[in-house]
């Protein structure tokens, strides 16, 4: 088991990106030159994640994105932010962080649909997100002219750190009541006049 956990290891160590199970089958089974049963490869991950819950180690291995992947633990999260902060040569814009979110909600969506909602042209946004490879090019839509279409990819979830697109808030999640500063006023109780106004006779 020892021998298979290391190269279980070493796979998901060098990955860039979350790795699924089927891939780390598929390479092993060749490396071995048999078929390496998924139990044993399932069995063989579990061991390695106990082992680096343990305190002695600043990061994990996380099932995240449809695969594994080492991360570092919560309490270190803010030394790594400020790495990252120091490190990164821009943030995405405003345009590009709203377009992110639509694609995220609306996907797989055009850019034709996407300007239709922001009301503003979105090239420069959408050539963003594709270059940080947040956004990728899924098809093409069946309709007039048919465009391409633009969905998230892995590597958005690795940045949210959520396993699937599930995880995302819903959009009822923004409209709680808990959500919201301050308590609204009963449908019978008038509403506190504003500074400067006198409330009515």
């Amino acid at each position: 088991m020892e021998f298979l956990s290391q190269h279980i290891e070493a796979l998901i160590f060098v990955s860039p990106q979350a790795i699924a199970l089927a891939d780390i089958q598929s390479v092993l089974s060749d490396v071995f030159q048999a078929e390496t049963p998924e139990a044993e490869i399932k069995a063989a991950i579990d061991q390695l994640q106990a082992r680096y819950s343990a305190p002695e180690y600043a990061f994990e291995m996380i099932e995240i994105a449809g695969g594994y992947q080492f991360m570092t633990k919560g309490a270190y999260h803010n030394a790594v932010a400020v790495h990252l902060r120091q490190t990164t040569k821009k943030r995405l814009s405003q345009a590009a962080l709203e377009t992110l979110a639509i694609v995220a909600y609306k996907q797989p969506v055009s850019k034709s649909d996407l300007e239709a909602i922001r009301g503003v042209n979105c090239d420069y946004a959408l050539q963003k997100l594709l270059e940080k490879e947040l956004v990728v090019i899924t098809g093409r839509s069946e309709g007039p002219g048919r465009p391409l279409l633009y969905a998230t990819s892995e590597k958005f979830m690795d940045y949210l750190g959520i396993k699937t697109l599930d995880d995302l808030p819903k959009p009822k999640d923004f409209k709680e009541v808990e959500n919201t500063i301050g308590e609204m006023p009963a449908a019978d109780e008038p509403a506190m006049p504003e500074e400067g106004e006198s409330a009515a006779e």
